[in-house]
């Protein structure tokens, strides 16, 4: 999205649509006039190149940002993993990263905490688990176009080791169990998808990979399962699945709504792009910036 400086007389606003450039050239328009133009939602508009309050040095560069919800193992990541490879194999000359709720869960510095999550005792999933304002911030930077910082968690000590630093990038993927919670984190997106996965598959591939990756023992990841994981899923995150655009039945299964959320996804990206990004990197086949890691909660 771009944005100029506000303007607030509907008048000027007015006559600021009405000229239309005849070079064919596109730009666009101030954020008052697109709130007027779709009730917030962001616009082409077509405006005159010598208009001098449009000058290049006024004008701001926002970027688009989409999130992926749905319970634990869902498929939440290879969603977004697939829309990236789909992003990669049209060949774009944009900007794609993608980050994780997991990277902002807090730290476990209480001793009590720690040593619930070290018998599975901890609600990961619950909102109070996350660190909505750190996560806020971070997203309000990525949308305006500028880099940011991406804690680096350790789920053995349950704490934040490090950071990484994250490029501005033209499109963000952000992926979580409680992305839709938080009403201020909700209200940042252009675009919001929820992955519906029937529950049964969703504590196999749970059981799967707790067991796996983590050599934990089936009766642990069962009674985690009931006693915390099910139930924040039908307090917290189900009753989110409202907010969503785009609700995608058996997840990246779903090779039709892949295809049209990557459509739609392609529509924003075939807006300008400003001179200051010839340095993004190209979409490759290897993946963009995919920073999920197997962290699917």
């Amino acid at each position: 999205m771009v944005v100029g400086k506000q303007k607030k007389s509907t008048e000027n606003i007015n006559a600021r649509l009405a000229m239309v450039t005849k070079s064919g050239k596109y730009c666009l328009g101030y954020k008052q006039t697109l709130k007027t133009l779709r009730s917030g939602k962001a616009k082409l508009v077509i405006i005159s190149n010598n208009t001098p309050s449009l000058r290049r040095s006024e004008i701001e560069y926002y970027s688009m940002l989409a999130r992926t919800a749905g319970g634990t193992a869902s498929g939440k990541s290879t969603v977004c993993s697939r829309i990236i490879d789909r992003l990669a194999l049209n060949g774009g000359q944009k900007r794609v990263v993608a980050i994780s709720q997991d990277s902002f869960y807090r730290d476990l510095v209480n001793h009590d905490e720690f040593l619930r999550a070290l018998r599975g005792d901890f609600n990961f999933d619950h909102p109070d688990a996350f660190e909505h304002s750190s996560m806020l911030q971070t997203l309000k930077n990525l949308k305006q176009y500028k880099p940011a910082q991406i804690p680096l968690y350790d789920f053995k000590t349950h704490s934040r080791i490090g950071w990484r630093d994250l490029d501005a990038a033209d499109v963000i993927l952000v992926e979580g169990i409680l992305i839709f919670f938080d009403q201020e984190l909700r209200s940042m997106f252009d675009l919001k998808l929820f992955v519906d996965t029937d529950p049964d598959i969703r504590l196999a591939r749970r059981v799967e990979r707790d067991s796996t990756e983590w050599g934990r023992p089936l009766n642990s990841i069962l009674h985690q399962y009931l006693t915390l994981v099910k139930p924040a899923f039908e307090d917290f995150c189900l009753p989110t699945k409202k907010y969503a655009d785009v609700i995608i039945p058996r997840g990246a299964e779903n090779n039709v709504a892949i295809e049209l959320i990557v459509q739609h996804i392609q529509d924003i990206l075939r807006m300008p792009s400003p001179t200051n990004r010839s340095k993004s990197r190209e979409i490759d086949g290897n993946g963009i910036e995919n920073n999920f890691k197997n962290t699917e909660k």
